[in-house]
């Protein structure tokens, strides 16, 4: 137990703290060793290198050459053309064509030595005698395209000439006044006006119309009127009398007060209780979790 502070029971929970191992040990500060010590000692995982591609064995990943087609037949490419050469030779039916004569080569140039045909006149360089030259006929003649528009531009269109149109003194007043003319010539009637013009509500004279007096209505003929109708006799109000009731107030019969005595209870098959049918019963069911755990 400490001289000082709280006691082993309290702080660990023991009745005394059991000694550490690494008590008295060197210090070893963290950042001299390495992150992983073990990755920098004895020998690490080494592969085997990259291999060159060369003639060798040692350039593939076989230890030794494997065939393709182990077993096959072996076949001389050079024997095979030959066999070839040998039967393509006895097709045919006599010796080989031989030219009488080697090529011809030229010796320089403009010579025809060595040519199939020789020179032709028609690749002579010499001029020839040419005749008078006759041009030919002359085609149809047409005029050249106006300039213009042809707005404004007389001659420029397919058809004639603008005619010329003489100008009056006054032509559009003269034609404004031919219009007005034949359109008062087409009017019927007098101009249009509304009756429903708004007009002032007092006039100087407030007596006077303008419209007729209508006729004086006759006043309508006066009815009779009937008599009311009345019942012969009123209805009855019921007082307790029945007085209001279709039929008269029934017959008092005296009858004394007799108390009913209830009837004997009877065992026969028509006086049975009923019973009703009885409904499920119950019966033992196993948990959930038991069929869960038995699973």
């Amino acid at each position: 137990m400490p001289a000082e502070g709280k006691s082993d029971m309290e702080r660990v929970g023991l009745f005394s703290e059991m000694g550490y191992v690494t008590i008295g040990d060197r210090y070893v500060p963290r950042y001299t060793c390495a992150f992983n010590e073990a990755a920098g000692k004895n020998r690490q995982m080494l592969p085997g290198g990259t291999k060159m591609l060369s003639a060798l064995q040692a350039g593939y990943f076989e230890p030794q050459f494997v065939r393709v087609f182990d077993g096959e037949a072996y076949s001389d490419p050079v024997q095979l053309r030959r066999r070839y050469r040998l039967a393509e030779s006895k097709k045919n039916l006599g010796k080989a064509f031989l030219p009488s004569n080697g090529d011809k080569l030229p010796c320089g140039l403009g010579s025809y030595y060595g040519t199939i045909g020789g020179s032709y006149k028609y690749f002579s360089p010499q001029l020839k005698d040419r005749g008078r030259y006759i041009p030919p006929g002359k085609n149809f003649y047409t005029n050249p395209g106006k300039k213009g528009t042809g707005y404004g531009y007389a001659n420029l269109t397919i058809g004639e000439q603008y005619p010329h149109q003489p100008d009056g003194y006054e032509v559009e007043r003269i034609n404004a006044k031919k219009a007005q003319e034949e359109h008062r010539r087409l009017l019927t009637g007098g101009p249009f006006r509304l009756n429903l013009y708004p007009q002032e509500y007092f006039d100087a004279n407030p007596y006077f119309n303008d419209r007729p007096l209508p006729p004086v209505k006759k006043p309508p003929a006066e009815k009779p009127i009937a008599s009311p109708f009345k019942p012969s006799s009123p209805a009855k109000k019921s007082g307790g009398m029945k007085g209001g009731t279709f039929d008269p107030y029934p017959s008092h019969s005296a009858e004394p007060y007799v108390i009913k005595k209830s009837e004997a209870f009877t065992t026969g098959k028509e006086r049975q209780i009923f019973h009703p049918p009885a409904g499920p019963k119950s019966r033992p069911i196993t948990s959930i979790i038991t069929l869960n755990v038995t699973r």
